[in-house]
């Protein structure tokens, strides 16, 4: 297993804050990593390329500018997720940028490419990659990658459906690099059963959404705050590929959860729009119980691992 040596010093935590599409911006990004968790956001958050650049200018400024003398521990290293499919026509101009900014991080979806890897490579950045199966897996090792995250059963938006007990180690048979796991991780006590079952970081999303940071509505917050597991319905009638969204959203849009027509992916309806009316979450919302600030929710989760990780060693037999 192997966390980035380089990352050792800043993390509290083997915890990467997931980017979530519409939700991720710099303060959530700056947020985590100042509490030692990598910070991420899809670069398509921003519409334009020029804004992309400006919102690294201006993590990047938040992040390095003076501390506190009390605070000894570098901030976490922060990412950006670019959409490798033949549908982002903003890539090419999107990779110069992260390479001009010497991005520590770059997470790709939706296809594998070597020529990317190896620009990132190119000033010592990392690449991770996410998947659904081993198959993709198979694919981003020869591409090159340092990372594989595993998008597993319960995973909020575009995520798979098969049991973490069943890909992770089949991942960790063919691959030594890093592993990061996705799929209901919202506490403490999930990112040392993920560390356990073989993976070296957590990736969390649904959590991070219901924090004061989140850019999503209030009310999406809210609905996650009061949801439970069996209110997340895996779908593919709002995208092109099957994703978890919040069965409240969609009867709130005016369908029938059991009854969805067949819809266009990008105009599903009069005046609604997949991601902004209906809303993605992950199976790990029965966890969640309040909005929380980034600050509040680390230490939190801070407290959860390190407790879960006095409790399991008390669970081994004294000898």
């Amino acid at each position: 297993m192997a966390i980035p040596e380089s990352w050792n010093d800043a993390l509290t935590m083997p915890l990467i804050a997931a980017p979530m599409f519409l939700a991720s911006s710099p303060k959530l990004v700056v947020a985590a990593c100042r509490n030692g968790v990598v910070g991420t956001f899809p670069a398509l958050n921003q519409r334009t390329t020029e804004g992309y650049d400006e919102w690294l200018t201006e993590i990047e400024m938040a992040l390095f500018e003076k501390r506190s003398w009390r605070d000894t521990r570098p901030p976490a290293p922060y990412g950006v997720n670019l959409i490798v499919h033949s549908s982002n026509q903003r890539l090419d101009a999107d990779l110069e940028v992260t390479v001009s900014h010497r991005v520590p991080l770059v997470i790709t979806s939706l296809g594998a490419a070597s020529r990317l890897v190896d620009a990132v490579h190119s000033y010592g950045g990392l690449v991770f990659h996410d998947v659904a199966n081993l198959r993709h897996a198979r694919k981003a090792v020869d591409a090159g990658v340092d990372g594989i995250i595993a998008v597993c059963a319960g995973a909020g938006g575009h995520g798979g459906m098969l049991s973490p007990f069943a890909l992770v180690p089949e991942i960790r048979a063919m691959f030594d690099g890093t592993i990061i796991l996705s799929g209901a991780i919202t506490r403490g006590a999930d990112i040392v059963a993920a560390r356990a079952l073989g993976a070296d970081l957590g990736y969390m999303g649904t959590r991070f959404l219901a924090t004061s940071e989140s850019d999503v509505p209030i009310e999406h917050k809210q609905m996650i705050v009061d949801a439970e597991a069996a209110d997340i319905m895996y779908t593919d009638k709002f995208s092109v590929s099957h994703a978890n969204y919040l069965r409240q959203s969609i009867v709130a849009s005016g369908w029938d959860p059991e009854r969805i027509p067949d819809l266009e992916a990008h105009e599903v309806g009069s005046g609604v729009r997949p991601w902004k009316n209906v809303w993605s979450a992950g199976q790990g919302v029965g966890s969640i119980d309040t909005v929380l600030s980034v600050d509040e929710l680390c230490a939190q989760l801070l407290s959860e691992y390190r407790s879960v990780l006095t409790t399991v060693a008390d669970l081994l037999p004294a000898r």
